[in-house]
């Protein structure tokens, strides 16, 4: 028999911090805060009901002042391919990294989980990349890389 492959324990948040899942939708105000933050450019709201309702869960990170502080969601055809999208943590929180790290865990287990069998595809900033790779993600396996079409607002 095999044994599996040892597995990091999971991350904490520190006290104060709490993962939401899917039941909180964030407003389109608190995501723009936290895109902006993170360098990123901010969306309609329309784009984020839009892309909210598409996304087959999501997950984010309220600080001890209940303000968005992280953020993934999830896609997928159900079947072969699921995506990450929006991975961020604000930069400017003391614990970005122990929050990057909570959400890349939490998201590939809950994708291991619910979309076993599904390859996965992310675009991420690079303070992620540390905790892609600890907890089991491959970054460009074989030296494959993927593409992305930014669309405009």
């Amino acid at each position: 028999m095999i044994p599996f492959r040892s597995q990091p324990q999971a991350p904490q948040l520190r006290d104060g911090y709490h993962l939401l899942a899917d039941g909180l939708l964030p407003s389109a105000e608190a995501l723009n805060r936290l895109l902006v933050a993170a360098g990123d450019q901010p969306r309609q709201p329309e784009r984020w009901q839009r892309v909210l309702e598409l996304s087959v869960w999501h997950l984010g990170v309220a600080g001890p002042d209940g303000q968005l502080v992280g953020f993934v969601r999830a896609t997928s055809d159900l079947a072969l391919n699921a995506n990450l999208w929006d991975l961020c943590a604000d930069p400017a929180d003391p614990a970005e990294a122990e929050i990057l790290a909570v959400l890349v865990h939490a998201a590939l287990g809950r994708l291991r989980r619910e979309l076993a069998g599904c390859s996965i595809s992310l675009s991420a900033p690079p303070q992620a990349l540390a905790a892609l790779e600890r907890y089991g993600f491959a970054v460009d396996p074989g030296g494959i890389r993927a593409m992305g079409l930014k669309l405009e607002n």
